[in-house]
């Protein structure tokens, strides 16, 4: 019976004993109604439902910024030769490889040596499969056809080409396997292809006998066919696949993906710890833990699983304690101890501050878990923050492979492209251009949450009622926020507005009557009525400077902030001095244009920027204060 559950491929050994492990508990649950109602071990019925997601097409973004984000990585997808793409795949695959290399990071190198040339054949083939989700996530917002059969092409190439060996030769096969399979899913749910899902079995298939049985740290060797004294073979990240297993089972892909999830989750070293609430984040990879933090939340979304919730909890109150203000986290690519001085050593020790488009899209992703799951305001300051003063800043993905890597927050700060081309972060940054849509609104019966302030139109159904609601304004560099909602005919649902934390003093008005309502500072503010056809609502954010310090041990070492935005000071040249300046003088900053404050000090004026004004000029995300 199980063997027919399963399906037909053949389980390892560890796979069997995970399947084993669920498979009563979840044909109960698939019994009652369903993956939402599969439990783990040690879960507990919710206390309300998982807040819903709005679909891609559901939302049209209106803000300058996002869409030439969005604009410039899908035309870069676009641009590029489908054998280019190919090409690592078919070499590894010993097939006929015709097309242009597209070289560093991407390219095959059959004799890659790290020590002579990092980046050269560093991560063969690894994008791809984000390139796929992001022109997938593409033609769900747009419903252009040239992009599905992008999709469509792209897939049935690579279809060609799985074979063991590309497993065998590939330095990180459960990452690119991870990336691989969430550009099927998406090809499947977001673009319609009819052949992802078997595509996705086949691929399966042929990778799980060339990834490790279970989660394995990052630097652990395992691969005992390999050069023990060659590092590169143990840089490979398996403890990020169980996300989008889950996803994979969810989507209809089969019980298999459920199964592969709970055997592939990091428990024992990382999640039972971080669960009992252990610091264990010092030392560890920061991008690929914390995008594995996601498999956590996951874990209770489609399992109910409480330890793993309460271990993503934990370990995102850990990672704020050791983020910057721009949201970012991970100098040089590293989790930071507790109580320790690296975060601000790293101000003079490296450029190497934020691994940003990829630091953001599993921050995002984990903030719009957690957010779903507890209603917590909190996580979507947290998510603006990032947005704002990170990823939305990032110089434009190149034809030529050359992306934006690292946020620079050294005292001699720039923004330069990373020296290798189509590093991991020109996966990421597509998929996160596609994604604001998804991260600005969520609901629930009977209520709409508003969770960023983008000018941007929602379209949805409230109980078979036709509404829209549009979202119009300058925020964050204005603090009001106007919405126009068109209904069918009159509906009633609670309208819910996220309240920032800094927002003291915030009010809502509806039809330009300020309302009696209590709105406080990080909370979803209420708003439960019958709601018109040309009703108007108002939100008044105010904005104050505020200075954040580095830490708690060095708090003479401060950013300047207003609303979510990080000032940046700009300097003449990336080795000038920094000004000297007060407390005092930085809280009295005057805004001189709509993205622009200046301090006028007897040195000359200094110009303080947010990181998506900076431009080309040099700057400080820190001064120190006298």
């Amino acid at each position: 019976m199980l063997w027919l559950l399963y399906g037909t491929t053949e389980m390892n050994p560890v796979t069997r004993r995970s399947f084993l492990q669920h498979s009563s508990l979840a044909g109960a649950a698939l019994l009652a109604g369903g993956s939402r109602g599969l439990l783990a071990r040690g879960a507990h019925a919710r206390s309300h439902p998982i807040l819903g997601e709005f679909g891609y097409g559901n939302v049209a973004l209106a803000s300058e910024l996002h869409e030439a984000q969005l604009g410039n990585t899908h035309a870069v997808l676009m641009a590029l030769s489908e054998d280019s793409i190919l090409k690592p795949f078919r070499q590894m695959s010993g097939m006929p490889a015709p097309g242009a290399d597209l070289g560093s990071w991407y390219s095959y190198e059959p004799d890659y040596d790290y020590t002579k040339n990092f980046d050269q054949g560093f991560a063969p083939g690894c994008t791809f499969g984000q390139w796929v989700s992001a022109l997938a996530r593409s033609y769900a917002i747009t419903g252009d056809e040239a992009t599905r059969e992008k999709v469509l092409r792209l897939n049935r190439l690579y279809a060609k080409t799985i074979t063991p060996d590309f497993y065998v030769r590939n330095r990180f096969p459960a990452y690119t396997y991870d990336k691989l399979l969430l550009g099927l899913l998406d090809s499947h749910t977001l673009a319609k292809d009819p052949q992802a899902l078997a595509i996705l079995e086949h691929t399966t298939t042929v990778a799980l006998p060339h990834l490790p049985g279970h989660a394995i740290e990052h630097g652990l060797p395992w691969r005992t066919d390999k050069d023990p004294h060659d590092d590169s073979w143990t840089w490979d990240e398996s403890y990020t696949c169980p996300e989008n297993m889950f996803i994979a089972y969810q989507r209809g892909a089969g019980r298999r993906y459920y199964a592969l999830a709970w055997q592939y989750l990091d428990d024992k070293p990382w999640f039972d710890r971080l669960a009992n609430n252990e610091h264990v984040l010092g030392g560890r990879h920061a991008y690929s833990h914390v995008n594995s933090l996601c498999s956590a939340a996951m874990a209770y979304m489609v399992a109910g699983s409480e330890k793993h919730l309460h271990a993503a909890q934990n370990a995102f109150t850990m990672l704020q304690a050791q983020s910057y203000a721009t949201g970012g986290w991970g100098p040089d690519e590293t989790l930071c101890k507790a109580d320790s001085n690296e975060l601000y050593d790293s101000l003079t020790g490296t450029h190497h501050n934020f691994e940003t488009p990829c630091g953001a899209y599993a921050h995002f992703k984990l903030t719009r878990y957690l957010l779903r799951v507890t209603r917590d305001s909190h996580y979507g300051d947290s998510m603006e923050r990032m947005m704002y003063n990170t990823v939305l800043g990032a110089k434009p993905l190149l034809m030529t492979g050359e992306n934006f890597y690292y946020a620079d927050y050294n005292f001699n700060a720039r923004r330069v492209y990373k020296e290798a081309h189509w590093a991991c972060c020109s996966g990421t940054l597509p998929q996160v251009a596609t994604d604001y849509r998804i991260n600005a609104y969520f609901r629930e019966p009977g209520a709409l949450y508003v969770n960023l302030y983008i000018p941007s139109t929602l379209r949805w159904q409230e109980a078979g009622v036709a509404l829209s609601l549009t979202q119009e304004g300058a925020y964050p560099y204005d603090s009001q926020v106007h919405f126009t909602l068109r209904a069918a005919r009159p509906a009633q649902f609670a309208l819910q507005l996220r309240i920032p934390e800094w927002a003291s003093g915030a009010s809502i008005s509806i039809n330009n009557e300020r309302l009696k309502l209590a709105v406080v500072p990080g909370t979803f503010a209420t708003i439960r009525r019958e709601w018109h056809d040309g009703d108007r609502i108002g939100l008044e954010l105010p904005m104050s400077l505020r200075l954040e310090a580095i830490d708690a041990r060095h708090p003479d070492t401060v950013a300047l902030l207003n609303g979510p935005l990080v000032l940046m000071t700009a300097k003449a040249q990336q080795d000038s001095p920094l000004p000297k300046l007060s407390r005092a003088q930085l809280l009295a900053a005057k805004r001189t244009n709509p993205q622009q404050w200046r301090i006028d000090v007897a040195t000359g004026p200094v110009t303080l920027l947010p990181f998506t004004a900076v431009g080309e000029l040099p700057y400080a995300t820190y001064l120190n204060v006298g």
